[in-house]
């Protein structure tokens, strides 16, 4: 397994589609609802196994020079609890520093807590609701 930035089109293609499979689809959202309109702005990294498939998505954008945000995080549901999550994770927040940003700070679903308190992020509020049944909650962690 390697994490690469994707820069083709056959890569960003990989990006996308697990993007949609792991975060919309199960809640049958449409294709396109993946996208973020400052995606172009973003750091985009991906998980990928030796065949080169798309394992694992996750995405940096600097909300402020001090901070990141991370969004957009997935992993292929076959290669979920394998702590695949984890390399993503260590990837950006060591991408973010690099950029000069202090702290971290993400919107998790609430199946996901666990994960990222055992990562060292720690909930700030309870936020919204995304499409209307899945809890979410502001985390933050210092870098």
């Amino acid at each position: 397994m390697e994490i690469i930035e994707p820069t083709t089109p056959e890569q960003f293609e990989q990006y996308y589609r697990l993007r949609y499979q792991t975060l919309r689809q199960p809640w049958g959202q449409p294709e396109g609802s993946e996208r973020a309109d400052d995606d172009a702005s973003a750091i985009h990294a991906m998980l990928v196994n030796d065949a080169g498939e798309a394992v694992g998505v996750c995405r940096l954008h600097l909300h402020t020079p001090q901070e990141g945000q991370l969004r957009f995080m997935g992993i292929r549901s076959d290669q979920q609890g394998k702590r695949l999550g984890d390399q993503l994770l260590q990837y950006m927040e060591a991408r973010a520093r690099a950029l000069g940003a202090e702290r971290m700070t993400l919107q998790a679903r609430e199946n996901a807590v666990n994960f990222y308190r055992r990562n060292g992020y720690e909930v700030v509020e309870k936020t919204h609701l995304l499409f209307g049944t899945i809890q979410h909650y502001k985390m933050e962690k210092p870098l």
